[in-house]
């Protein structure tokens, strides 16, 4: 079974960005931590889009990204992206090939 890597790329303002850029740290930090079948979960911010951030999440495979969307820490990621109006630009699965 391959894992499965997640990519997701969001918008923000310049009002938004640092309480968002807070909750997905914090998702970052549970989902790791708390997890079995998330083996990393990055939080990036490209030097060019100084109101984007880039989540780089790898699990062990699909129930275990199911499974992440079902954490408590993940309901208050959603409710943020809502309650800030953030902008889903894309989300994307990959199969890692190794």
């Amino acid at each position: 079974m391959s894992q499965l890597v997640v990519i997701a790329e969001f918008e923000t303002t310049s009002e938004t960005f640092q309480p968002f850029l807070d909750v997905c740290r914090y998702d970052a930090e549970r989902s790791v931590q708390d997890e079995e079948g998330c083996l990393d979960f990055v939080v990036l911010t490209p030097t060019t889009e100084p109101n984007v951030i880039v989540l780089y999440e790898v699990y062990t495979g699909e129930k275990a990204f199911e499974a992440h969307c079902q954490a408590p820490h993940f309901a208050i990621f959603s409710q943020a992206l809502e309650k800030l109006s953030i902008k889903t630009r894309h989300v994307r699965q990959h199969s890692h090939q190794s």
